[in-house]
């Protein structure tokens, strides 16, 4: 009874401890939210998010805007830690960080790596492709290091766990968060095709994303995708 009591002890100081840091870090950064979105046009919070990332150029970028709208770019935060090369993750253990169509689907706000969302992989296309076990435990977090996530600093985090979270409020869905090896114009699919990694099925995989990077591209709206349940390949379709 008392190790319960303990245990029940040390789990709301630590629910205590988790909204804290959330509380601070909406305290530090409200007013800078506020005016970088006020700077591009956009309300805070918006209506819409959308963030996508580029594991050869180590970027992600925050985009924003009314519903059903062409969304703006509100931010670009460098990585400062992504292990493995370009290449989706296809099983526990390859340290790749994955490429796809995804979400931000969970918040912790205990985490080690101060603040992190989880990417919803695997999705559908990972769960056919890859190879089991798959992992998981995939995040986009604070503290410089990584196994297979995407680590930004922690004052960015800060900044872009509040996007996600409020965004996602005013959403009522997952915000999404597009992976790609790279930017997939003709340079970057030249590029990959020389890659001492590619071969005929990854880059048939790279090319399989290139038509969301596109649409976004042309249209600035985040794309439609589904995934194929036989063949576990994409299909993508012009955003709302």
């Amino acid at each position: 009874m008392t190790r319960l009591l303990f245990l029940l002890g040390l789990l709301v100081a630590l629910t205590a401890q988790a909204k804290d840091k959330v509380a601070e870090a909406r305290r530090a950064k409200e007013r800078v939210l506020a005016e970088t979105f006020t700077a591009v046009g956009v309300s805070w919070p918006p209506e819409e998010l959308y963030v996508r990332a580029f594991k050869q150029e180590r970027e992600l970028e925050v985009w924003a805007g009314a519903k059903g709208q062409p969304l703006r770019k509100v931010k670009t935060f460098p990585f400062c830690a992504a292990s493995g090369d370009v290449g989706p993750k296809r099983r526990e253990g390859d340290e790749q960080v994955p490429e796809g169509f995804y979400t931000l689907d969970q918040f912790n706000p205990s985490s080690q790596f101060h603040l992190s969302m989880r990417v919803s992989y695997p999705n559908e296309a990972d769960r056919r492709l890859g190879q089991r076990p798959l992992g998981g435990a995939i995040y986009v977090h604070g503290n410089c290091a990584s196994i297979g996530c995407i680590a930004i600093q922690d004052g960015p985090i800060e900044e872009l766990y509040l996007m996600v979270l409020d965004a996602r409020a005013r959403m009522k869905r997952d915000v999404p968060i597009h992976i790609f090896p790279r930017r997939l114009d003709a340079e970057g699919l030249a590029a990959l095709r020389k890659h001492p990694r590619a071969t005929p099925e990854l880059l048939a995989f790279w090319r399989s994303l290139e038509p969301g990077w596109r649409l976004f591209e042309e249209t600035r709206r985040p794309p439609r995708v589904s995934v194929d349940a036989k063949t576990g390949a994409y299909r993508v379709a012009p955003g709302r």
